[in-house]
């Protein structure tokens, strides 16, 4: 690698150490139960999953980006620019997560439903806003940055991503509640 360029080499770096903490700080520190629960002979999906789960692919994208290309000339330079888009995305994810936080209590207050969020977020529909909306807006808006435009296919992805989503984690299991309603 050039000594001029450590933009994949940064990036990677910090994909595995986001990887680590998230596997091994935010994991142990914020579920109750382990990756598989056996209570009684049933066995069921544990809270630390679905984010072990994602670590190991955060993990799995910095080592491909560390190895992919790393004897190229032409790597990519660091530029002000790239940490200007870097900077925005964040923002991006963190509209997104409140999106998902806040969409399914705003609608039920919106509603005129008087019962708690708490009690209501594992039925239906609240259960689904929230990850519905973020969701959406997490597929659809990626897909227009990467294309560049808006367009009828990225919303439709995006929907159908959503719903693909759903019918996968939430409906064959009775004891899961789709992020980020186990938080609320």
């Amino acid at each position: 690698m050039p000594p001029q360029s450590r933009a994949n080499l940064l990036l990677g770096l910090c994909c595995l150490a986001l990887a680590m903490a998230v596997a091994f700080l935010w994991v142990p520190l914020d579920t109750d139960t382990g990756l598989i629960e056996k209570v009684r002979r049933r066995i069921s999906i544990g809270d630390a999953l679905a984010p072990t789960i994602a670590a190991g692919f955060i993990a799995l994208g910095g080592v491909l980006v560390l190895i992919a290309n790393r004897n190229d000339a032409d790597q990519p330079a660091l530029t002000r620019a790239n940490l200007a888009f870097v900077l925005s995305f964040v923002a991006f994810l963190l509209v997104v997560f409140a999106l998902m936080r806040w969409a399914g209590p705003l609608a039920l207050a919106l509603s005129g439903d008087e019962t708690p969020y708490r009690t209501l977020r594992d039925t239906g529909p609240w259960k689904w806003i929230g990850f519905g909306v973020g969701g959406f807006v997490l597929v659809a808006g990626l897909i227009t940055v990467l294309e560049r435009r808006f367009s009828l296919r990225a919303v439709l992805v995006g929907a159908l991503v959503v719903l693909a989503l759903v019918a996968i984690f939430d409906l064959p299991f009775d004891d899961l509640l789709l992020p980020p309603n186990g938080d609320v």
